[in-house]
């Protein structure tokens, strides 16, 4: 089966003040853009795509040799991946959506839930349970498995007390992405398109939604100085249990 992946990169900076993007930022001299994308090749994808802002395409296009595609309004996740359209036009195998700013996802988890949507699942999500679950979306289960996801911000008292979280990270059916990610809509208390409202859309249109457990260490977001540093003591440590040549 044929295997896409979509970077979101259009991220600004871990701090207010900062005006370097966060996949530029390093990780042991590491462009963070330049681990994930190691990562996602060691997992078997070669077709890679990257949607940053507009301003930065150029200086993206010096550091790796995939396809960068521009979002030129920060509008949400599922606007942005609709950015790459040109690249899911059409395509029947899976589409992995991947985030710049958690670059310490392991090539087993991607595989795994490549895997997942391999044996059925339209859309497969990835969670797990943070050490600090404020910030996050929780995945809400149903009988049937995983109904809906739930942004931290739209999340009653109850849902909050969910402990499995959202990575953001998903593998999606190619036959139905551009179909999920066009009915997504902005009804929340953003006011943006939220690439995981796509699980309840395809729950309510018959398809089989599913879930991969991830760890938190490999899913360490990178939103402010302290966790970007947090995040190159990870890598190391994962670099020497490994042993991988960067």
């Amino acid at each position: 089966m044929q295997v896409k992946a979509i970077i979101l990169g259009a991220d600004k900076g871990i701090t207010t003040t900062d005006e370097t993007p966060k996949i530029f930022k390093a990780i042991c001299g590491i462009p963070i853009i330049n681990v994930l994308i190691k990562t996602i090749e060691n997992s078997g994808i070669s077709d890679i795509y990257l949607v940053v802002n507009p301003q930065h395409k150029k200086k993206v296009t010096e550091l790796i040799s995939h396809t960068v595609f521009s979002q030129p309004a920060p509008l949400g996740t599922a606007h942005a991946a609709l950015m790459a359209r040109q690249a899911l036009t059409p395509f029947n195998g899976c589409v992995m959506i991947l985030f710049g700013d958690t670059p310490l996802i392991t090539d087993t988890t991607i595989k795994r839930m490549i895997d997942k949507q391999a044996s059925g699942s339209d859309v497969v999500a990835l969670g797990f349970i943070p050490a600090d679950s404020r910030r996050y979306g929780r995945l809400i289960m149903g009988d049937n498995g995983l109904e809906k996801i739930v942004e931290y911000k739209d999340a009653n008292d109850m849902e909050r007390t969910i402990r499995l979280c959202n990575s953001g990270v998903m593998c999606i059916n190619g036959q139905y992405v551009l179909q999920l990610l066009e009915k997504v809509k902005n009804d929340n208390a953003s006011g943006k398109y939220y690439i995981t409202d796509i699980v309840k859309i395809a729950k309510d249109m018959g398809l089989k939604t599913d879930f991969v457990m991830g760890s938190a260490e490999e899913l360490h977001g990178i939103n402010s100085p302290e966790e970007l540093e947090a995040a190159e003591e990870l890598f190391i440590q994962y670099q020497t249990r490994n042993k991988n040549d960067y």
